[in-house]
């Protein structure tokens, strides 16, 4: 990977591009509330076990598949590859963050990177309904479309969904940036573990029950900081 092509894809998994991102906590606040998550060894625990049976058998398979299928300008792939993700994400808040965040990643793609018309044809679709324009697809398109090898867009999207619930954390229970960090580099061999089996993976898959129904109670706490 060159330079350009590095920065051009950091945009898009920095906590400075305007996804919305931050506004969600993909569940931690009702794992929070619920007693589930109390300290930063609760924390690690839940997000591993979320990362390697949810995200990283679904959501970071989405990313290497969508990077395949642009590289082959398979338009109909990705569609699929979509809806497929859409269907397997049962929680309606899940869903609609998951869109809202794809949404805008298509949109900049689109706008800001040439030579790869599949994205604008993509970003249409999304804005007229006919595919969810899920964030894994989106940011899948995107990394591949500047040039990031499919392990390396994988890896930066589990990174990225790391660092969101870091940031949430802090928010949420008596933890620190630096207890952050140290998390994330203890989380780093299991980031590269899993993006190397993503990569391999020729289907989704999906098993993380405790927080699927954290992230569906979500909307019915009484008081909230998240959309999420």
């Amino acid at each position: 990977m060159d330079t350009a092509s590095l920065v051009q894809g950091l945009r898009f998994v920095d906590s400075f591009f305007p996804s919305g991102g931050f506004a969600f906590s993909s569940g931690l606040e009702a794992a929070v509330q619920g007693g589930a998550v109390r300290n930063a060894d609760d924390l690690f625990r839940y997000v591993e076990d979320l990362l390697r049976n949810g995200i990283g058998r679904r959501d970071a398979v989405a990313v290497a598949k969508a990077g395949d299928a642009l590289r082959a300008n398979k338009l109909t792939a990705i569609l699929e590859i979509d809806r497929e993700l859409s269907a397997m994400k049962i929680g309606r808040e899940s869903r609609l963050a998951s869109r809202q965040v794809g949404k805008q990643i298509i949109r900049i793609a689109a706008e800001q990177i040439e030579g790869h018309p599949v994205l604008s044809t993509y970003l249409a679709a999304v804005e007229t309904d006919r595919t969810p324009g899920h964030a894994a697809v989106a940011l899948g398109l995107t990394l591949s479309a500047v040039g990031w090898k499919k392990d390396d867009a994988v890896g930066a999207f589990l990174y990225q969904a790391a660092t969101g619930f870091i940031a949430a954390a802090v928010k949420l229970l008596p933890i620190g940036q630096r207890e952050g960090q140290r998390l994330l580099h203890e989380w780093t061999p299991l980031i590269v573990e899993i993006s190397a089996a993503a990569c391999r993976e020729a289907s989704m898959a999906s098993w993380s029950p405790v927080q699927d129904i954290y992230a569906m109670k979500h909307r019915w706490l009484e008081s909230r900081l998240f959309r999420s």
